[in-house]
């Protein structure tokens, strides 16, 4: 990488002797997952455009939305590297799955939005909380806290199902 003038720490020498987080790694490139799978197999990296190694102790903890064992099928994910991955696999059910945590999720969004706003947190109706709990959640949690917060924004006082409605995407 030859336009890298002044090298700097990446993600798993920052992470040296603790924890890095790799989001969507089902998301990752082949040759991404390929620099991964190394630095977990032999715990050294080398910088961008270095040629020393420095060695690293690092745990990682993945998360991907994806059918890993799928990808691998397809040639999209590193057999390789599932194995070296996969030592506990923690499966977290999308929010259609349990729609019965809505109520609490929301509560939840709704008294941190209205705290970062400022504002008193708003009351939802019980059939607003159904018709939250009827809609789909392609975009799982994440899209319920984007909705609540299109609530918090947009309604006053007490949400109503026809808020849900009407400010839904």
């Amino acid at each position: 990488f030859t336009s890298a003038i002044k090298q700097r720490k990446g993600d798993f020498e920052l992470a040296n002797g603790g924890t890095l987080f790799l989001d969507e790694v089902g998301d990752m490139s082949l040759s991404a997952q390929a620099k991964v799978l190394r630095s977990l197999q032999e715990n050294k990296i080398t910088r961008v455009g270095g040629e020393k190694e420095i060695p690293v102790d690092v745990r990682i903890i993945a998360a991907t939305n994806k059918d890993l064992k799928a990808e691998i099928t397809k040639g999209n994910f590193r057999e390789d590297l599932y194995h070296r991955l996969s030592v506990i696999i923690i499966h977290v059910p999308s929010l259609e799955e349990r729609t019965e945590d809505i109520p609490l999720l929301t509560k939840h969004f709704m008294e941190i939005i209205s705290a970062e706003m400022g504002k008193p947190s708003l009351e939802f109706t019980p059939d607003a909380l159904e018709a939250l709990k009827k809609r789909k959640w392609t975009g799982n949690v994440r899209e319920l806290r984007n909705m609540v917060e299109r609530l918090a924004i947009l309604c006053e006082r007490v949400i109503s199902a026809e808020d849900v409605v009407k400010y839904s995407n």
